[in-house]
């Protein structure tokens, strides 16, 4: 983010590009509202009628998988209204003629067709985006990030912010916010195939040569190519260059696309290792598990998706065999014969963060103490952090200068079709978090929204196919079927279907499609065509929903039992 989040309710206008706040980060969605009260106009781009659709100034229902054809029609209707800034382009842009041959191909009249946006509509909402005072910031979600064409739409976004001089300004410029917690720490950290710590590319022989230096190992013994991604894991198994895989806090079998076939792969695996907290589907399929201490009972420092560090304290301690991850990881080092020794979480923070990343020195445990934070960049001890980047139109491009970049829309991968004739779009779900396998095992929350899932389903398509609120229904598609309830939502748009990743019956992952963008190998969980069909049983539907559920949780059970009374390894 360009911005900080606290500053979003003093910009003067707010666009949110598939990108639902109420559901995915309740707190961002307060200061939206307070944005609002304070006079901010709020333009909501979405096929769904989101929450904040109802506060919005403007409400553009877009059509699923037009993003970039939408957004190019946006950025053309900022130039032909006038709206550009030609000075900041000038002076602080490059490649503008070569970005606008594209661009000025996609008015707002010729893309109606693939978006379904009238051009009337479009160009009042760019002329509300570009004129806005003091500032607008545009934010984009998994909406934009889990698309055939992500990387391309997140060209644009910026594009649009620089032409229009929304960015490089106090409380300005692009907001793309994080999929869950500390997803941004982890990206901070080095937790990518192509960097190492604070952005440092893994390329790089002098950068190379630094963490080698810091880590007393030769630098021939790091990688100097990048590296994969969990995308390319499965493929990877198939073609016999993955033989052992060590999982971290994730469940892929349950938030991975096609997990019907990632679970027969990761079966062909030598050695499959699960770190985590909770026996899931994918610790179930696991050769050794490795117990984790949760946020509770361990300390440290998580980065918030605006840049900020923010430290944290354990609550109560572990339990049982568990141990923090740093010490988990530190002692499986040491057992492959590296040594790696550390006193406690604030001596990796000061030697593997603030020593090697310039940008994060000045962050320390005593700034960071109490409700102390630090927003990166912070590269001195009295630097007070940096909520707003870029500002007077300084980029960190070697020219110092934003590059504009365009792209040609392209269809999503799989289109409905006659006989999988609708769209699915997984999405998120305020009552439970990510995978759901923590508070999949609260019982709170458990009882107020217990399994099955749901699909949501338009009152035209629900009615179509004789399907009433709470029916017990199949969705299917080319990878699989799943038995869910049906929930007929007048939110949601005619030809779409709206399911949540977090519900174990009814996993709407067992649908979807495995394909990436050629370039984050981001996957497509936001399109792929399926059917919904009505349950001709429902006494049936009811029984068959919870045995799978008491089936999966008594295996799940089955298997944290055998790991407790299996004997400790050496």
């Amino acid at each position: 983010m360009s911005c900080g989040v606290p500053g979003m309710e003093d910009a003067g206008c707010l666009f949110l590009f598939g990108y639902n706040p109420n559901t995915s980060h309740p707190l961002v969605a307060r200061r939206v509202v307070k944005a609002k009260e304070k006079g901010a106009k709020i333009i909501v781009a979405d096929p769904r009628f989101i929450e904040t659709s109802r506060i919005a100034d403007m409400y553009l229902p877009l059509r699923n998988g037009s993003n970039v054809a939408f957004l190019n029609a946006f950025a053309n209707a900022i130039v032909t209204e006038g709206l550009m800034d030609e000075e900041f382009v000038r002076e602080h842009t490059l490649g503008f003629d070569e970005w606008w041959q594209t661009i000025e191909k996609y008015t707002p009249e010729n893309t109606r067709d693939i978006t379904g946006i009238d051009p009337g509509m479009l160009r009042e909402a760019a002329r509300m985006y570009a004129t806005a005072e003091p500032s607008s910031i545009l934010c984009w979600g998994m909406g934009v990030c889990q698309h055939l064409q992500n990387v391309e739409a997140v060209h644009t976004c910026a594009a649009i912010a620089c032409v229009s001089h929304q960015i490089g300004k106090p409380n300005s410029g692009v907001a793309p916010v994080r999929g869950q917690n500390n997803v941004q720490g982890a990206c901070d950290m080095g937790a990518l195939p192509n960097f190492f710590p604070g952005y440092q590319k893994v390329t790089d022989p002098e950068i190379r040569q630094k963490f080698a230096d810091n880590w007393n190992v030769p630098v021939e013994a790091l990688s100097g190519h990048v590296g994969y991604k969990v995308s390319d894991i499965g493929h990877l198994i198939d073609d016999g260059k993955i033989h052992a895989f060590y999982n971290f806090g994730e469940d892929p079998l349950q938030t991975e696309p096609d997990a019907l076939h990632l679970a027969k792969q990761f079966e062909r695996l030598d050695l499959f290792v699960c770190q985590d907290i909770f026996m899931t589907q994918t610790c179930a399929a696991a050769d050794v598990i490795l117990p984790a201490t949760s946020w509770g009972e361990h300390e440290g420092v998580f980065s918030a998706c605006d840049r900020t560090f923010q430290r944290f304290t354990a609550a109560v301690p572990p339990k049982g065999e568990c141990k923090h991850d740093w010490q988990i990881f530190a002692e499986v080092a040491e057992r492959m014969g590296h040594d790696m020794h550390y006193r406690d979480t604030q001596e990796i923070w000061d030697k593997e963060c603030r020593a090697m990343w310039p940008g994060a020195y000045g962050a320390t445990y005593e700034k960071m103490e109490g409700l102390g934070h630090a927003q990166w960049p912070v590269p001195t001890l009295d630097h007070p952090g940096t909520p707003d980047l870029f500002l007077g139109g300084a980029f960190t491009t070697p020219e110092g200068k934003a590059h504009l970049i365009a792209h040609e829309y392209r269809d999503p991968t799989e289109l409905p079709d006659e006989r999988y004739p609708l769209v699915l779009c997984t999405v998120r779900e305020v009552g439970h978090y990510s995978c759901r396998s923590m508070t999949g095992n609260c019982a709170q929350l458990s009882n107020l929204a217990e399994e099955p899932g749901y699909v949501h389903i338009s009152p035209a398509d629900a009615a179509a196919r004789g399907i009433k609120h709470e029916d017990m229904v199949w969705v299917y598609s080319r990878r699989g079927k799943i038995i869910t309830r049906a929930f007929v939502d007048d939110r949601a748009n005619e030809g779409a279907v709206y399911m949540t990743y977090q519900w174990w019956v009814g996993k709407c992952n067992d649908l979807t499609l495995h394909h990436v963008d050629e370039r984050s190998h981001t996957p497509e969980d936001k399109y792929c065509a399926v059917e919904v069909e009505l349950v001709d049983d429902q006494v049936w539907a009811e029984q068959h929903a919870e045995e799978l559920y008491m089936e999966l949780k008594g295996r799940l059970a089955e298997n944290a039992n055998a790991q407790h009374e299996a004997p400790a390894l050496s």
